[in-house]
């Protein structure tokens, strides 16, 4: 406990599914937080649901001036920032590449990618007065396998794992670090209810789906990566930087490459 203490941080997308896991644990380990989503009333009942230096925000990430807004928020209410999670994203059917309407392609990349990119952004100026800092970026294993029908989706976030190491390297010397988690298929809304999804799961059906989905036999739980992130913002990772920490039970080792055949509706 208390990894986090005196520590300001800010996690986009942080008022559920993996958001919301780190936002509860990162709360636990003592970190002064702000919650930024763009549920913002969902965020807001988390925030009051958590108290103590826990304040919420709603925020779109592709928007300059709201995560510019975001990280004066923090600046304001505790004084500096520490961590930057940088969380939010979005995901869902696209089609094949000749199929998928441009403005799904620039929404992907207008939040996964340019959302990071603002966040790193607007976080380096305080971490350079505080004199350091931890950017968590999250990628998916999307970046590293040739997924069908995720072209838009696959492009984003693998350059959010370029642009990981690009910024590790212009602030190593100013003892910020930068690194990104790759998950695998994680037990949250964007996968049994999401809205740009033409169907809906049962979430102990989902469970199931995604326990065959890798290696390892059960569904990866938002709380496994938070756990990862939690690592990579606190300094148990202090000598940690420019690097990407997949998480997905095997699931890249296995090269099983189509989730798609395992996750989705069935007849029985």
């Amino acid at each position: 406990m208390g990894r986090l203490e005196g520590k300001t941080v800010i996690i986009t997308g942080g008022a559920s599914g993996v958001g919301e896991a780190a936002s509860r644990l990162f709360a636990a380990e003592g970190a002064k937080l702000v919650i930024a989503d763009l549920q913002g009333e969902l965020a807001s009942t988390l925030a009051k649901e958590i108290g103590g230096d826990c304040i919420a925000r709603e925020v779109d990430v592709s928007l300059n001036d709201d995560v510019e807004n975001l990280v004066n928020t923090a600046l304001e209410s505790f004084g500096r920032l520490d961590v930057m999670f940088n969380n939010a994203g979005v995901g869902g059917a696209e089609g094949l590449i000749h199929e998928t309407p441009e403005e799904v392609f620039d929404r992907y990349i207008a939040t996964n990618l340019k959302g990071v990119w603002l966040g790193i952004k607007h976080a380096i100026g305080p971490m350079l007065e505080a004199g350091g800092g931890s950017i968590v970026n999250t990628a998916s294993v999307s970046a590293h396998l040739g997924i069908p029908q995720q072209g838009a989706y696959g492009a984003s976030k693998g350059g959010v794992v370029q642009l990981t190491r690009v910024a590790a390297v212009e602030y190593a010397e100013s003892n910020i670090r930068v690194n990104a988690i790759c998950p695998g298929a994680i037990l949250t809304p964007l996968v049994y209810n999401n809205p740009d999804l033409d169907y809906k799961l049962d979430v102990e059906d989902a469970k199931k789906q995604l326990a065959s989905a890798q290696p390892i036999p059960r569904a990866c739980m938002p709380i496994d990566v938070a756990k990862t992130a939690l690592y990579l913002a606190s300094d148990d990772s202090a000598f940690v930087t420019g690097t990407t920490t997949i998480v997905d039970g095997g699931w890249t080792a296995s090269g099983v490459a189509r989730l798609a055949d395992r996750i989705g509706p069935r007849e029985n």
